[in-house]
């Protein structure tokens, strides 16, 4: 079983900010596959960025290239969302995932992971 808590989510400007963390527990990320995703108020889950914890290949979704950097720290069990330039249609909850056997080309769908955190609100102000 792996446990995954999201934190560093706030209120924050537009063309600020952000750096959002997931620490793991239980068991470590090698072998796993961890992605960002978000929901908006009343809109579905969305594929933000994805990491694979072995090679660090990353993958991600149009909307956040370029603005969006996802990363890891092995020793400390932890994968980072680091946000800038955030705009107003950023807000949402955002959550991390993860699954020891996700494959490439189904990173991006929700249903190939597992294990979620609990999420933690982002909020653009314009």
């Amino acid at each position: 079983q792996v446990q995954l808590v999201e934190s560093g989510g706030g209120l924050v400007q537009a063309g600020g900010s952000l750096r959002l963390s997931c620490v793991a527990s239980g068991r470590t990320l090698r072998n796993f596959a961890v992605a960002w995703f978000r929901q908006a108020s009343g809109k579905d889950r969305d594929f933000l960025a994805a990491i694979r914890w072995n090679s660090g290949h990353s993958v991600y979704e149009d909307v956040v290239k370029g603005r969006f950097t996802i990363s890891k720290d092995t020793a400390k069990n932890t994968v980072y969302l680091q946000m800038d330039n955030l705009k107003f249609e950023d807000t949402a909850v955002y959550y991390c995932a993860a699954d020891p056997r996700a494959i490439w080309s189904a990173l991006t769908q929700r249903e190939t992971y597992d294990y979620w955190g609990q999420g933690t609100q982002v909020t653009v102000s314009s």
